[in-house]
């Protein structure tokens, strides 16, 4: 077998170099798999993260919003996080550390308790009134050892009305206040808006911003990374300003559709014999950007 080191394979991530020799089949299905890029505002996001994990018990305790546009790498650095502090099982009895749950879409507090036992995995029983499932969803926030909430599309709080929008807000704050663990909310810029509606909210919640990627050396890194990442026999030249532009005109400047736009042009890239990505594979990649899909869906309506 060659060698791992060998010259060709250079370009690549030590990591990767051996998957880059793998056949054809296996190496288009390492690629299609979710990868970490651990470009720097995701690395600090996840770094003030694991900072409020530990944070000592306190009568007021920080929270924090993760903000940016839909597809924009906010769930990956959740993700990211959560699989780091996994469920364990201690003397029969469950330790969930960080608590992901999903806003409602139509908000409401009661759905919202009913979404965070599901999320516990609890059963829940029909007809309970709302007093009594907030009682069992604090008591079992607390005997499953719960220290972070995370609360997901956080913005779907303003779908709401008035009263559930505000009765929301207010449950927010009770949540903080009972448990005395940090809630970190993820969502648009919409979610910001929410909390910032609440005097009290905006000083508990400390934002960190994902914003759309333009041109930068921090981009040029990015692209680097990926291009180390990506399981292929010859090095692509990506990360380079014409490039770069390209790539984001088209992917529109979140990283989401930045990873499907490679993603499909490293697997058009292994099909075709090239290994490698450039404007050939890139055209040849199956991939339409978020404004031509919704003039494709839009005139199929019609």
């Amino acid at each position: 077998m060659p060698d791992y080191e060998a010259p060709e394979l250079s370009h690549l991530h030590p990591t990767v170099r051996d998957k880059a020799r793998l056949p054809a089949t296996e190496r288009v299905e390492l690629i299609r798999a979710d990868r970490w890029i651990g470009y720097p505002r995701a690395v600090e996001a996840v770094a003030r993260l694991e900072t409020l994990l530990c944070w000592p018990d306190k009568q007021r305790m920080p929270n924090l919003l993760l903000i940016g546009p839909t597809n924009n790498g906010k769930s990956m650095i959740v993700e990211k996080f959560r699989r780091g502090h996994p469920p364990t099982t201690e003397a029969d009895r469950e330790c969930i550390p960080v608590l992901c749950v999903q806003m409602p879409s139509e908000p409401s507090v009661l759905r919202f308790y009913v979404a965070l036992l599901a999320a516990l995995g609890a059963p829940l029983q029909p007809r309970r009134r709302l007093a009594d499932i907030e009682q069992i969803s604090l008591k079992l926030l607390r005997s499953t050892g719960v220290r972070m909430l995370v609360i997901d599309e956080l913005h779907n709080v303003l779908a709401g009305q008035g009263n559930s929008r505000r009765e929301f807000l207010n449950l927010l704050r009770f949540l903080g206040n009972e448990l005395r663990i940090p809630i970190i909310g993820v969502g648009t810029r919409e979610a910001y808006l929410a909390v910032r509606s609440d005097d009290q909210l905006e000083n508990r919640f400390e934002p960190i911003v994902l914003p759309l990627w333009k041109m930068s050396d921090d981009t040029l890194s990015l692209l680097a990374s990926f291009a180390a990442a990506l399981p292929l026999q010859q090095p692509s030249d990506i990360a380079t300003p014409d490039m770069a532009q390209y790539l984001l005109t088209r992917c529109e400047g979140t990283i989401g559709e930045l990873t499907r736009l490679l993603t499909s042009a490293a697997i058009a890239a292994v099909e075709s014999g090239a290994e490698s990505i450039n404007h050939r594979t890139l055209i040849m990649a199956d991939y339409v950007g978020p404004t031509e899909r919704r003039g494709l869906f839009e005139r199929e309506l019609l």
